[in-house]
């Protein structure tokens, strides 16, 4: 069982680049945020960030739980709801260190050059078959990301 809800990880990337970076963040970065986050944890820790499946959809990976809890925003920012309880507090400081590591490495990458990048790769393009609803095996996740 992996220690947060793919959803917890989604809203640390919101809320991270809400109040540290004075950025906005669409459901399609922060679904390409999300595969890059679950891939680099596989290759590192040998188990899920997240137990939720990953799927390979038109656009790239996209974690289906997170997408219909975002798709209100459409291809707005994503904003946290006021009422949320997420904080910061909510995941663990090597986590963190950890998800800052992900940020680091692929916020400076537009929504589009993930998208496009995710496309590039094997795990999605090993199972997307022109629709949705087909999920990317862990087993290619960790394969793929075990090589960096």
């Amino acid at each position: 069982m992996a220690k947060y809800s793919a959803l917890a990880i989604g809203k640390w990337f919101v809320a991270y680049a809400e109040t540290e970076e004075d950025a906005d963040t669409s459901n399609m970065r922060v679904q390409k945020l999300l595969y890059y986050a679950q891939g680099h944890y596989l290759a590192k820790n040998g188990v899920p960030l997240f137990d939720e499946a990953i799927q390979a959809w038109s656009h790239g990976p996209v974690v289906p739980e997170v997408y219909h809890e975002f798709k209100k925003f459409r291809s707005n920012p994503v904003e946290l709801d006021r009422s949320d309880s997420f904080t910061f507090s909510d995941i663990d400081e090597e986590t963190t260190q950890f998800l800052l590591e992900v940020w680091t490495a692929y916020a400076q990458f537009s929504t589009w050059a993930l998208r496009n990048m995710t496309h590039s790769e094997p795990p999605w393009k090993n199972t997307f078959n022109g629709g949705h609803n087909v999920p990317i095996s862990i087993e290619e996740i960790s394969k793929y990301f075990a090589l960096f």
